[in-house]
C-alpha cells in the first residue's frame, strides 16, 4: 500500500528533482512534453485502458467504483486532467494533482467479486497497492511510447532510456519509489512482457463487460469508429485480444491499415496548434509569461479536460 506519508516521501523526491516552478517536473526540454503534447497519442487510449481491465483488480474497481457508463465523458475529462496537470502542470499544481489522485484512490478498496487468475473470490483489492499502480503506470507509458513511433518518427535506443528515466520520475507522482520500477528500459520492456504472459492479467467478466460497453456501446453516439476499434484490439498481446472476445475480420484490418496510412500522411503535416493538446499549449503560455492562454487554447482545454483552464493560478 501507498500510504499518504509514502506520497509525501516521493513528492519530495519529485520535488527535488523538477525542472522548476513554473516549468512543472518535467518542463520543455524532456521527452514527456515531446510525446505528451502530441494529440495522437490518444490513438492508444483504448489499448491503455484494455491493458489495465486486464488487471482483475483494475477491472473490479472501474465495474465496481467508477462512473465510466453513466458519465463516460466526465471520466474522460477527469483521468486526462490528472494526467496532464502531472506533465505540464507548474509545480504546485503536479503536486496537488498526485495528491489528489491519491486521495481518490484511496477511497477504491473492494472484495473480488470471482476468482479470477490468481484474485481468490471475496480477497481484498485496493486502487493504492504498489504492484497495482506499477501496472497502471507502464500501462500509460508503454502506449504512449507505441503509438509515437507508429505516426512519428521513432525515439533511438538513447531517447528510449532518457523517457524511461522521465517516467520513473512520473511514477513518483503515484507513490511509486525507485525501487518499485524496472531500473532502465530493457528491464521495463522485459516487465511488460513478463505481465504480458503472467495470469496475473487475466480477463474477468467484468472486464469483457466494461470493455464491451466503451468499444462496442451501449451509446452508439460515443462508439469509436470501426478502425479504431480494429487497431486497438490489434495492439494487444494475442493472449489478452482472445480473452476480450474480439472478433475482427480482415475487412476490420484493412479499415485499420488504411486509417493509419492516412494519419501518418496527414497528422505530421498539421498545424502545432492543432496537433499539440491544450494542456501543453497553456504551459508553454505560462512559460512565456502570458497571465491567460488564449482562446483556442481554452476551446482545446475543454475538449481534452473539459474546463478552459488547466492552472486555476491562471485565472
Amino acid at each position: 500500500m501507498v500510504s499518504a506519508k509514502d506520497l509525501e516521501t516521493t513528492l519530495d523526491f519529485v520535488r527535488a528533482e523538477a525542472d522548476g516552478s513554473a516549468e512543472g517536473i518535467f518542463g520543455p526540454a524532456s521527452l514527456t512534453w515531446r510525446i505528451d503534447r502530441e494529440a495522437i497519442v490518444f490513438l492508444g487510449a483504448g489499448r491503455a485502458l484494455l491493458l489495465q481491465l486486464a488487471h482483475p483488480w483494475v477491472a473490479a474497481a472501474i465495474a465496481e467504483h467508477s462512473r465510466t457508463f453513466a458519465d463516460p465523458i466526465g471520466r474522460f475529462h477527469r483521468t486526462f486532467d490528472i494526467v496532464f496537470s502531472m506533465v505540464f502542470g507548474s509545480l504546485d499544481k503536479a503536486l496537488a494533482s498526485a495528491r489528489q489522485l491519491h486521495r481518490r484512490h484511496t477511497m477504491i478498496v473492494g472484495r473480488m467479486p470471482e476468482t479470477v487468475g490468481p484474485f481468490a473470490a471475496g480477497s481484498r483489492y485496493c486502487a493504492n497497492d504498489v504492484a497495482a499502480l506499477r501496472w497502471v503506470h507502464a500501462t500509460l507509458v508503454e502506449t504512449a511510447l507505441i503509438v509515437h513511433d507508429l505516426v512519428l518518427p521513432p525515439f533511438s535506443v538513447e531517447e528510449r532510456e532518457q523517457y524511461w528515466a522521465e517516467s520513473r520520475l512520473f511514477g513518483s507522482l503515484f507513490g511509486l519509489t525507485p525501487e518499485d520500477l524496472p531500473a532502465d528500459w530493457a528491464s521495463f520492456a522485459a516487465y511488460n512482457e513478463a505481465m504480458a504472459r503472467s495470469d496475473t492479467l487475466s480477463v474477468s467478466t467484468a472486464a469483457r463487460d466494461v470493455a464491451t460497453q466503451i468499444l462496442s456501446g451501449g451509446r452508439p453516439w460515443l462508439r469509436p469508429p470501426r478502425w479504431y476499434r480494429a487497431q486497438t484490439a490489434r495492439m494487444l498481446p494475442e493472449r489478452l485480444r482472445a480473452g476480450f472476445g474480439f472478433a475482427f475480420d480482415e475487412q476490420d484490418y484493412r479499415a485499420a491499415d488504411s486509417a493509419l496510412k492516412w494519419i501518418r500522411r496527414v497528422y505530421p503535416r498539421l498545424p502545432d496548434r492543432l496537433r499539440y493538446v491544450g494542456p501543453y499549449q497553456e504551459a508553454q503560455a505560462r512559460l512565456e509569461g502570458r497571465s491567460q492562454p488564449d482562446w483556442m487554447t481554452r476551446c482545446l482545454n475543454r475538449a481534452w479536460i473539459g474546463r478552459p483552464l488547466m492552472d486555476d493560478r491562471n485565472t
